[in-house]
């Protein structure tokens, strides 16, 4: 039995233990650390079968008639595959292999960046992104003459950089966020953590939120 100088400690303990309980992470299965590999990609005669480690079970995508899989990549829970005629992407607990099929005059890219929860493709009309969290397949198409500068990819989030806008993608939230770039603004920086990037330009500092998919701006002094 507690004596009463102690009844005050302990009541004290308790209150603090409450309070860090309730200042727990607001999105605890977003991931801020790297995640072991949960998605394995493999070519099986004319299928292409995401072995998912995660929710179990295997996701099959028959290929078509004269179709080669030129490589394939995985990355903690998404994983890639690029052909000679689309760009398909699955993600754990998928319910199937999503596709995008080259446009007129697009090639198939040269690469993927991956992320734990996200992947980014580059193609010659449009920035094409997977998220793990709808699972899905989302694109921008790039403007007439528009360049893209810079990406970065984090374990939840990426980032296209052009020389007319930036693009945020989220595992959080479905499709790329964007936020224009000023006349005579000069990129000098662009960076990718676990949950939001970076932009630093010769003007101001934008930081992309991949919880709320949202942009901040912080304005630089005069220097």
């Amino acid at each position: 039995m507690l004596g009463p100088m102690r009844r005050p400690a302990a009541a004290l303990a308790f209150s603090w233990l409450l309070l860090l309980l309730c200042a727990a992470p607001a999105f605890p299965d977003r991931d801020t650390g790297v995640l072991a590999p949960l998605l394995e990609v493999q070519v099986l005669d004319r299928e292409l079968v995401a072995i998912d480690a995660e929710g179990g079970g295997q996701r099959t995508e028959r290929l078509e008639r004269g179709e080669r899989v030129l490589y394939t990549r995985s990355q903690g829970r998404v994983g890639v595959a690029v052909t000679d005629r689309r760009l398909l992407a699955v993600g754990t607990r998928s319910g199937a292999w999503q596709q995008a099929r080259y446009r007129k005059d697009e090639a198939p890219p040269a690469d993927v960046e991956l992320g734990d929860r996200v992947a980014l493709v580059l193609m010659a009309t449009r920035a094409v992104g997977f998220d793990g969290g709808s699972r899905n397949l989302v694109e921008s198409t790039l403007g007439p003459r528009e360049s893209v500068l810079d990406t970065a990819v984090g374990q939840n989030v990426a980032l296209v950089v052009t020389d007319r806008r930036a693009l945020g993608l989220s595992s959080d939230r479905g499709g790329f966020f964007e936020v224009r770039l000023r006349s005579g603004e000069k990129i000098e920086s662009v960076t990718a953590l676990a949950n939001h990037g970076t932009l630093q330009t010769s003007q101001r500092l934008l930081t992309f939120r991949g919880a709320t998919a949202s942009w901040e701006e912080r304005r630089r002094t005069l220097r």
